[in-house]
């Protein structure tokens, strides 16, 4: 696989965050003059790791909007994908698929029994968003969260480690969501907003403080 450069990297992490970006603010976030910027990007297209579309602005030319292509989402760490899929069918095949949800269960406990000793001890919901982002992104989903009301905050993983294994198995996202309910505790709800495999270009969650809510 042809290795990513250095000043490949800003780009390409900034887009895999953000999303799609226009030519000026990418050269904004870069601190880069728009002939600079535009240099990169069309390296970068010219190895099919970007690709653009020009949308019609309110005055003068089009906007060109740049995205990530497959090419590009694949520099990103995917856990060994194939052999993960190869394994995940091989026990689908020897222990059925009770088997296979046997596994991914006893995987989601182990990490979630990690996820409670790191975050027990935290005195209020969002240094624990603090620490499971931190955990989450060691793990290589680039987690962050952010408030986006009073007492809700909104959970982000920009890239999934184990895409190839969820897309073969989507247990593993069935039990990533029990998982942050449980890791986050009975203070807070979880609810995914935006998935990955439904064809959204990231993972997210809503997560809301229970002291928001007022009975009827």
């Amino acid at each position: 696989m042809e290795q990513t450069s250095d000043s490949d990297e800003p780009i390409l992490r900034f887009l895999k965050f953000r999303g799609p970006q226009s030519t000026g603010a990418l050269a904004r976030h870069l601190a880069v003059t728009g002939p600079g910027v535009r240099k990169l990007l069309n390296n970068l297209l010219a190895r099919g790791l970007v690709s653009y579309q020009d949308e019609a602005g309110a005055v003068g030319r089009p906007r060109r909007i740049w995205r990530l292509t497959e090419a590009a989402q694949s520099r990103f760490p995917d856990m060994h994908a194939a052999l993960t899929v190869e394994i995940i069918q091989t026990i689908r095949t020897l222990f059925g698929q009770a088997g296979l949800d046997r596994l991914i269960d006893d995987r989601a406990r182990d990490t979630e029994n990690r996820y409670h000793a790191a975050l027990r001890a935290t005195p209020d919901l969002e240094t624990r968003l603090d620490r499971l982002v931190a955990l989450r992104t060691k793990e290589g989903y680039m987690a962050e969260w952010e408030p986006v009301a009073p007492d809700t905050y909104l959970l982000v993983e920009n890239h999934c480690p184990i895409c190839a294994a969820a897309r073969n198995c989507q247990g593993f996202c069935r039990s990533e969501l029990d998982m942050f309910r449980r890791a986050l505790g009975p203070e807070a709800t979880v609810e995914r907003t935006e998935h990955l495999l439904a064809g959204a270009r990231r993972c997210a969650y809503l997560v809301t403080a229970r002291s928001t809510h007022v009975d009827a």
